[in-house]
């Protein structure tokens, strides 16, 4: 008998998906950081913390629908390209809360 679980056995499952999902919006975000010319200030650190934070949820969610709720057939498809606009779209929205936090969103 197979019984899936809501959630992996492990969390350690989860740790590389949220890494690899918090990457990329923090590697983006130093990126601009350090070509700016401008040095950097005290109000970047709500940026850099909650973008990759959302990244990281995304990560994992990606990970969840597509490897583990859904692991094959024409529902792994779907899910996958349900789960990459949900990613993008948590990018949007933890970009937009940090902006609006730190004043900074016009």
């Amino acid at each position: 008998m197979n019984t899936k679980t809501f959630l992996p056995n492990s969390l350690k499952e989860l740790m590389l998906p949220s890494a690899l999902g918090a990457s990329l919006p923090l590697a983006w975000l130093l990126f601009l950081i350090l070509t700016k010319e401008d040095l950097f200030e005290s109000w970047m650190y709500y940026p850099l913390t909650i973008i990759p934070i959302g990244g990281a949820v995304g990560g994992s969610f990606f990970y969840l629908m597509g490897f583990h709720w859904f692991p094959e057939g024409k529902s792994k498809l779907i899910a996958i390209i349900f789960s990459t606009i949900l990613y993008f779209l948590g990018l949007w929205t933890s970009a937009v809360m940090a902006f609006v936090i730190t004043g900074h969103w016009n």
